[in-house]
């Protein structure tokens, strides 16, 4: 079959197409046909740094079909649409190839009426989405329609793939969302997300404007670049609010003024997906699933998460464009590539 292989860390370059032997299922795994495989910062970043398991199909998330079924597995068959996440996690395995086997706890069954795009662009953005708006010490572990009602929800950087999911889970559970962007195209993206507020951070005062909506403060923001924004959050954060932080987007250090937020009771929640506890990857998996299945996950420009393809030969243009800051979702047309 053909996969996309690198044999060492380094730029883009280091990628390479090529041929793979496709390996049946063992117990409890499941083989997928990988029909579309969707890039994240996390995938050029462990391509270029490590560490990784040589040689590697890179690419954590992805949807396809399922080929066939190991043993001791219910819940799936051939045939069956599935999402996918979590994939290149300490294995060589990636979904940038033709055929992926994985255990079959990381798939997920894609209901008929979604696409593939809307499959491979879950994984790493919703489900991190999912840990930062459930790592509020008020609740609730797992998001579901009117679990976040009269609560109000700031979402940073409004127009990228975790903001983008963190926006659509928010309006789903209930809450009111604001966010904040650097002008007017990302605004647009984010009020087609479903964002019922926008603040544009360049222009706006954000504190005043956060403040106007939310006169108490917020209860749970969700933050990219929380060395960038942690004066803001400060300000901003409501009596018991959480501020989860899932990236530092280039940043480094954060200072924190520990009594400000120590008389508000306010956590500070670090995220990463790889390494959260299984009671909470399995609440985030089955919230993001159920949100799909009520059509709440949409993808697309229309949706605000404009979506840019590539044929698999072009994986490390995927990369490029990924590591570039492109705006939106970046796809891999895995079949008829």
């Amino acid at each position: 079959m053909k996969a996309i292989i690198y044999n060492r860390t380094g730029d883009s370059g280091v990628l390479e197409l090529g041929e793979r032997d496709i390996r049946d299922p063992r117990a409890g795994e499941i083989r997928v046909r990988v029909e579309v495989s969707g890039v994240n910062p996390t995938d050029w970043k462990s391509r270029a740094n490590g560490p990784v398991s040589l040689p590697k199909v890179p690419n954590q998330d992805g949807a396809g079909v399922v080929d066939a079924v190991g043993a001791d597995v219910t819940g799936f068959a051939p045939g069956d649409r599935v999402w996918l996440w979590d994939v290149a996690y300490q294995t060589t395995e990636g979904t940038a190839q033709e055929f992926v086997t994985l255990p079959a706890s990381q798939a997920v069954v894609l209901p008929d009426g979604e696409s593939f795009d809307a499959g491979a662009s879950l994984g790493i953005p919703a489900l991190t989405a999912h840990l930062a708006l459930a790592a509020n010490s008020e609740g609730p572990a797992r998001l579901a329609p009117g679990a976040l009602d009269g609560r109000f929800v700031l979402v940073t950087g409004g127009a990228g793939a975790v903001s983008h999911a963190a926006i659509q889970l928010a309006v789903w559970a209930g809450a009111t969302v604001i966010t904040t962007v650097s002008g007017d195209e990302k605004a647009e993206l984010a009020r087609r997300a479903g964002a019922q507020h926008v603040i544009n951070y360049r222009t706006d005062d954000v504190v005043a404007a956060v403040r106007a909506i939310a006169p108490d403060g917020v209860d749970t923001i969700v933050d990219v670049n929380i060395a960038a924004n942690i004066d803001t959050d400060v300000q901003v954060i409501g009596a018991d609010g959480t501020i989860s932080s899932y990236t530092d987007d280039g940043g480094g250090q954060v200072t924190i003024s520990t009594r400000a937020l120590m008389g508000r009771n306010v956590r500070v929640q670090f995220i990463l997906t790889y390494t959260s506890s299984a009671a909470a990857k399995a609440n985030a998996v089955a919230a993001v699933s159920a949100a799909l299945a009520d059509g709440a996950l949409r993808v697309g420009d229309e949706h605000g998460l404009p979506l840019t393809r590539f044929p698999l030969a072009e994986t490390a243009a995927a990369h490029d464009a990924v590591e570039g800051g492109i705006v939106g979702k970046v796809l891999i047309d895995v079949v008829d590539s």
